[in-house]
């Protein structure tokens, strides 16, 4: 029994001291996705398996695998509390996923501010979060959304899901009359919903309609109403206003805040905490490289994805500030979404 002890405490050293390199040429990494094939996250995951192996040392194969459920909570625990821990295992997070654990949801059983964040590959600088309804709908304009008979009918996915937060935000700071349809796995089975009239819209990113559903964009299909996630309006739809032209005071601006920041996080791709430092490191160089190469972005591009990444130490940053919201607003925020619920 002492020998085989020696032994295992010998393998484990050598397992540590192997190099970046000659670990990830024996080995084939997963990239997991909290979602269903074919949205938004799929899209950026598959885009990153194909070019991350040119930037890792020893250049893997990078396979993806779809763990969809409880708007990304499902993903983020296995993640942080059971997932391989060697850096054979990264996952992209839906965006406010982190902004539920900050919240104190009990459902989120992991700490933001330890997770191994890569980066992400959008801060939204080209993209918006549109308020979206279809071109049924009697709503031409974000003035019209006031003279509603019936409340507007919009699809929604679990906890978490800023198609579900935002809304929800929106009802509170503009007295919008809406409802929330929830339980989609996302935004193309909603787009589904919206022809068949089951929903009358979404709120949903500009990057993902261009992905997605591009041609009904262009055709007029789909009509967006209001903007989240900017500062200013998108250059492309100059006549379509931001949430930020209606909303008044302090707190209420903290409130907006605290629910868009999210989107300066659009594509987020993180590993499990405790991985070996050296190992670590190369996941997080390798990722914004590869963000910034040309050829990565030019296809991210062709793909309808807002391609403006930010590294690790800015995703930290991030959190950090999320974290920071004074007390009062998170529970305001928390008490209005029902995220807790």
């Amino acid at each position: 029994m002492c020998a085989l002890a020696l032994l295992a405490l010998a393998c484990a050293s050598a397992a540590h001291a192997q190099s970046v390199e000659a670990f990830y040429k024996s080995k084939a990494v997963t990239l997991v996705v909290p979602t269903g094939a074919g949205g938004v996250n799929d899209t950026a995951a598959r885009l990153v398996a194909r070019h991350l192996p040119r930037f890792l040392p020893g250049a893997p194969r990078v396979n993806v695998e779809n763990i969809p459920g409880a708007g990304g909570l499902t993903l983020a625990n296995r993640l942080y509390n059971t997932m391989e821990r060697d850096g054979s295992l990264i996952a992209t997070f839906e965006r406010g996923t982190a902004q539920t654990a900050i919240q104190g949801d009990p459902n989120a059983r992991f700490d933001p501010s330890r997770i191994n964040w890569l980066g992400s590959l959008s801060s939204y600088g080209d993209d918006a979060y549109l308020l979206t309804v279809h071109k049924s709908h009697p709503a031409n304009n974000f003035a019209d959304l006031a003279k509603l008979e019936r409340p507007l009918k919009l699809g929604a996915s679990g906890a978490g899901a800023t198609n579900r937060t935002v809304p929800l935000i929106a009802r509170e700071l503009m007295g919008l009359n809406l409802e929330l349809v929830r339980g989609y796995t996302g935004a193309p089975q909603i787009f589904l919903a919206m022809l068949g009239g089951e929903l009358d819209g979404q709120v949903v990113g500009l990057s993902a309609m261009r992905g997605q559903q591009n041609a009904a964009l262009r055709e007029g299909v789909f009509r967006p109403l209001l903007a989240f996630g900017r500062t200013a309006r998108h250059p492309d739809l100059p006549d379509v206003p931001i949430a930020r032209e209606f909303v008044r005071g302090a707190e209420a601006l903290q409130l907006l805040d605290f629910t868009e920041l999210p989107f300066f996080m659009a594509l987020p791709f993180a590993a499990p905490p405790g991985l070996p430092p050296e190992r670590a490191e190369a996941l997080k160089k390798a990722f914004i490289d590869m963000a910034r190469d040309s050829d990565f972005v030019k296809e991210g591009l062709s793909l309808q994805l807002d391609i403006s990444p930010i590294d690790a130490a800015a995703m930290n940053a991030l959190v950090l500030k999320a974290a920071a919201t004074p007390k009062a607003v998170v529970e305001r925020y928390t008490r209005v979404t029902g995220a807790l619920n």
